[in-house]
C-alpha cells in the first residue's frame, strides 16, 4: 500500500497484528521490499510480531527521484577512494527520516529496526538519531564505513558496477544472478529456479537501476559513521558472513566493537545475501535481541 512519509510517497507492506510489537525492515542498496524473503518474515510473523516492510525512495513502488539526473558513478567512486566529499540528491540521513515517516504514518511509536547492508547503514542513523523510537537493532551484513576497513576486490566492484547485456527481464534476470554469484553465499548456493523466479518477480515489479545508482552515491556521500555508534543506545545484534566479498567480516567485528552493549553473530560461509538455510538462523538472532530489549 501506498502512504505519505516524510513528505514523500512510500511503498509499505505491514502484516501480523496491529497490537503486536513492530519489526521496522530496512533493505539495501537497489534492493525492494520483497528482497527479505516471505520465509523470514514469516517466522517473525509466527513469534507475534508486526512486520514492516517498505521501498527504500528511488527504488521499488516508491517515489523515484529521477529528476535528479544519472550520476557519474566513475567520477564519484574515485572522490570516494580520495576521501573528497561528494555531493548527492539526497542522503542516507534522509532516507532515516524517510522510515521514521513510515512509523508515524503507521501510527507505530517505537520499533524494532533491523537493516541490511545499505539499510543498516540507514539504520544506525535512525538509531542514533531517533533513539526514542529504537526498541532494538539488528545489523545485517553492513558497515559504519570507516576508512581503515577492508574493501571489496576490484572484481567485486566491476560488478557491483555491470550492467544487463539487454532491455528485456531475462538479460536484467540473467544480470542480477550473476551479480549474486559474485556477492553470494558460495557454501550455501541457491536453487536456480527459485533464485530465478524471485529474481524475475522483483524486476517484472520495477526495475530501476538510476535510483540504485543514486543510493549508491548517498552511501558514498555519507562518510565513516564510527562516531555516530557511540550514539546508539538500543540492544544492538550484530549478523554477518565470514565469506562476504562485498562488506567484509571486519566490518561487523568494528560495529560489535563500537556499539556498547553489541552482541554478534558471526556466520561461516555466509556471503552478502540472505541464504533460504540461514533464515531460521537470522530470524532467531532478529528474535533474540528483541526479546533481549524487553528484559
Amino acid at each position: 500500500m501506498k502512504i505519505s512519509a516524510n513528505g514523500l510517497s512510500i511503498e509499505v507492506d505491514d502484516q501480523g497484528p496491529p497490537s503486536g510489537q513492530a519489526i521496522l525492515m530496512i533493505m539495501g542498496l537497489g534492493m525492494q521490499l520483497v528482497a527479505w524473503p516471505d520465509e523470514l518474515v514469516n517466522d517473525l510473523l509466527g513469534r507475534g510480531y508486526r512486520v514492516i516492510r517498505f521501498d527504500n525512495r528511488d527504488i521499488g513502488l516508491s517515489q523515484h527521484f529521477d529528476d535528479a539526473g544519472a550520476p557519474n558513478l566513475a567520477w564519484a567512486g574515485l572522490r570516494h577512494v580520495m576521501h573528497l566529499k561528494q555531493h548527492s540528491p539526497y542522503g542516507l540521513c534522509d532516507m532515516a527520516a524517510d522510515a521514521i515517516g513510515v512509523l508515524d504514518a503507521l501510527g507505530v511509536a517505537r520499533a524494532h529496526v533491523c537493516g541490511a547492508s545499505m539499510g543498516g547503514m540507514i539504520a544506525q542513523h535512525l538509531a542514533a538519531e531517533n533513539p526514542e523510537r529504537v526498541r532494538s537493532l539488528t545489523l545485517i551484513m553492513t558497515t559504519a564505513g570507516a576508512r581503515n576497513l577492508p574493501q571489496p576486490s576490484m572484481a567485486v566492484r566491476q560488478a557491483m558496477l555491470g550492467r544487463p547485456d539487454g532491455q528485456d527481464m531475462s538479460a536484467v534476470v540473467a544480470h542480477l544472478q550473476r551479480l549474486l554469484s559474485v556477492i553470494g553465499s558460495a557454501a550455501y548456493p541457491p536453487d536456480p529456479q527459485r533464485q530465478q523466479r524471485l529474481l524475475l518477480a522483483a524486476a517484472q515489479r520495477s526495475w530501476h537501476p538510476q535510483g540504485t545508482a543514486r543510493q549508491l552515491l548517498a552511501v558514498m556521500a555519507d562518510g565513516d559513521r564510527t562516531p555516530l555508534l557511540a550514539r546508539i543506545s538500543a540492544p544492538t545484534f550484530v549478523i554477518h558472513g565470514e565469506a562476504d566479498p562485498l562488506i567484509p567480516v571486519a566490518a561487523g567485528h568494528h560495529l560489535l566493537q563500537h556499539i556498547r552493549g553489541a552482541e554478534g553473530d558471526f556466520i561461516a560461509g555466509m556471503g552478502h545475501d540472505l541464504p533460504l538455510p540461514l533464515l531460521p538462523r537470522i530470524a532467531a538472532g532478529i528474535a533474540g535481541c528483541a526479546a533481549r530489549a524487553a528484559n
